[in-house]
């Protein structure tokens, strides 16, 4: 009976006890799944929109190298489910998780021009900077989940058997012994610790009388503090932090999300551009190279000096150099962008030339790529006339182009990293208050009981034990450690204070950025717009300019210097005009960036902002009321650097709630 009691514990307790690392693996991702679905709803307004970190096990960086059979170095190079596994590798299924993997992914065929929409669907999943963004989201949700563990019951097992022999002089004492013991500790929120253990000892001689008994014990603490840890909102400061790790990370990933889809669109338009100037080029060196031809012609006739021959033949070579020039620069910048989307450099693609063409026909610039109309003609003044310079105006301006106190106070309020800044101050707040705490006197109150007896291979000829509230051993102990050494409490408290002024400072800083970047935006929109209408008109001068030109070259009234002149005049032109359009588009994707109004979501994919969708009246007023000391409705941040629920004044754009730590704590939000 003995022994198989002992043999079931045995084989009972690791079989209970152990799991799968893919076990432990799924449990991680379903408490930061629960965790970031709570966060995202709390913070943004909206759910997690299918977050996740698995990637596409056929992404379109795999299908290019393999399709087009680019050199690799390692199987890895094409992702981690072709990388061969070690032997000892202990999840298997984490390979396999193929099907997983491809959910809702949507890749464009391998032979399909990509269009800029495209291109951010692509960069969404195969970036790898995109990647590891969204890892530092789930790394940080967790760390809310470990935290959030300190609070819970903690449970742990022992089993051991010793089987111990006693030779002596005279004697020989052989015997077996088999401990199991259970333990539950818990820490609670107001900074008591409960620790309770149940143990079973079984005893058994193998020799003499074979005698056996059993050991059975009970054995609790209770610690709790009362002066200095003993404040709820001390305790659960590294959970309270975490909690607001978790909204930080998310503030930072939507923002890195605008970023990067603003950055993308930016490197896409400029390989556009350079192919525009590439195609600019070769028609520079063209119309040159064939007033090449005419000049060598008209000097073979004897109407032209041979020097002007050899000017045409100089511009042609320099037209050929720039040509040359332009194509190289092409196939580098689309290299550069192939490393932003994630794909292999070497990959051959191609990106849509007609959203070039769209972009220049689209009627938000026809006012200014268009000649104004005028049913009178400009009187010429004469030359010694006053010239009055005329600053540009707002009457044309794009949609885009706010007012810029209302950009500004719609970044104020949208502006995730100010609204990290803000949150930063209420923890060095929080910080100032901890330190503060731990100037106090440790007094704490510590109870304990013990009930039953164990047993050893010695005391196995006793009877066995019983666990009995009239015998058993109390004690109560109350510790007083008095506050006389405190330096470095001191030091600390007084750091705490110097960090709280950094933090105000860099929230000042982040401010004024903010507000330089909205300005900077603006007046980068106003100067693109006018530069959009100079160069459209000198692109029709120049064009005028070579005609005419070349007309007068005919004739003998001009030199083939005049023509060379006017031609790289029409190619500058043209390249500027070019420059100046996708300027003005990328301006407008960086304001919106930059007042935090552009949503992107998980695909890669935004949904641009409407001006007349902003109250502008309604957003002052809430800018108003958390300047007043109130609730900051762009943060959920009352002044006082508590967090404290508001749904009656919601801001206008996504709304940002962290959980209030005295209502709603970090285990309740992972509940099992």
């Amino acid at each position: 009976m003995w022994m198989a009691v002992i043999a079931g514990s045995v084989v009972a307790l690791p079989l209970s006890g152990c799991r799968s690392p893919e076990s432990y693996r799924v449990e991680a991702d379903d408490a930061a799944s629960r965790i970031l679905d709570e966060s995202w709803k709390a913070s943004m307004g909206r759910d997690s929109d299918g977050f996740t970190i698995e990637p596409a096990s056929e992404s379109l960086r795999k299908r290019l190298l393999l399709d087009q059979k680019l050199p690799m170095r390692v199987p890895a190079s094409a992702s981690s489910f072709d990388d061969p596994k070690i032997q000892q590798w202990p999840d298997d299924a984490y390979t396999n998780r193929q099907e997983h993997s491809d959910e809702g992914s949507e890749e464009p065929p391998l032979l399909q021009v990509f269009t800029l929409e495209d291109a951010l669907q692509i960069a969404a999943s195969n970036s790898r900077s995109y990647q590891s963004q969204k890892e530092s989201v789930y790394q940080s949700a967790l760390g809310l989940d470990l935290e959030a563990n300190n609070f819970r019951n903690t449970w742990q097992g022992m089993a051991d058997t010793i089987l111990s022999s006693n030779i002596g002089a005279t004697s020989e004492t052989n015997g077996i012994l088999h401990q199991d013991s259970l333990s539950v500790s818990r820490r609670f929120k107001n900074g008591a610790q409960f620790t309770g253990l149940l143990a079973v000892d079984l005893a058994k001689m193998l020799n003499g009388t074979n005698e056996g008994s059993t050991g059975l014990r009970f054995e609790s603490s209770l610690s709790i503090p009362l002066l200095r840890g003993s404040s709820r909102f001390v305790v659960t400061e590294p959970l309270t932090q975490a909690e607001r790790d978790v909204v930080y990370a998310i503030y930072t990933f939507e923002r890195f999300k605008r970023s990067f889809a603003v950055q993308i669109a930016s490197d896409y338009l400029s390989v556009l551009q350079q192919l525009d100037r590439v195609r600019n080029a070769a028609e520079n060196y063209k119309r040159v190279a064939s007033s090449t031809r005419r000049a060598r012609r008209l000097a073979d006739a004897g109407r032209l000096p041979e020097i002007q021959v050899d000017q045409s033949v100089q511009d042609e070579l320099r037209a050929r150099n720039s040509w040359i020039s332009a194509i190289q620069s092409s196939e580098q910048r689309l290299d550069q962008f192939k490393i932003s989307l994630g794909l292999p450099t070497d990959a051959q693609i191609q990106l849509d030339p007609n959203e070039f063409d769209r972009l220049l026909s689209s009627e938000r610039y026809a006012p200014y790529l268009n000649p104004k109309e005028s049913s009178e003609e400009t009187e010429v003044l004469a030359a010694d006339e006053h010239v009055e310079l005329i600053p540009p105006s707002m009457e044309d301006a794009g949609p885009m182009e706010l007012e810029e106190d209302d950009a500004i106070l719609i970044a104020l309020m949208n502006r995730l990293d100010l609204r990290v800044a803000v949150g930063a101050i209420a923890d060095a707040q929080r910080g100032v208050a901890i330190a503060a705490d731990n100037l106090r006197a440790d007094v704490t109150l510590l109870g304990s009981a013990s009930l039953g007896e164990s047993r050893s291979i010695s005391s196995a000829n006793l009877d066995d034990a019983q666990i009995r509230t009239d015998r058993g051993f109390y004690s109560l102990l109350l510790g007083i450690d008095l506050p006389f050494e405190r330096t470095a409490e001191r030091n600390s408290y007084r750091n705490t204070l110097i960090a709280y002024e950094r933090t105000v400072r860099d929230l000042q800083e982040a401010e004024d950025n903010v507000k330089f970047d909205v300005r900077n935006v603006l007046r980068s929109l106003l100067e693109a717009r006018e530069t959009i209408r100079i160069q459209a008109e000198a692109v029709r001068v120049a064009q005028r300019r070579v005609d005419s030109t070349d007309l007068f070259l005919q004739a003998g009234r001009a030199e083939i210097r005049d023509l060379l002149e006017a031609q790289n005049s029409l190619n500058s032109a043209q390249d500027a005009l070019t420059s100046a359009v996708v300027n003005y588009r990328i301006g407008e994707l960086r304001l919106q960036r930059d007042l935090g109004v552009l949503e992107v979501q998980n695909n890669g994919l935004w949904v641009e902002f409407d001006p007349d969708a902003y109250n502008i009246d309604e957003l002052r007023e809430q800018l108003e009321y958390a300047m007043s000391g109130g609730f900051d409705a762009a943060t959920n941040i009352t002044s006082s650097g508590f967090q404290a629920p508001n749904p009656d004044r919601m801001p206008i754009q996504n709304s940002v709630t962290i959980t209030p730590e005295d209502e709603l704590s970090g285990d309740q939000v992972l509940q099992n």
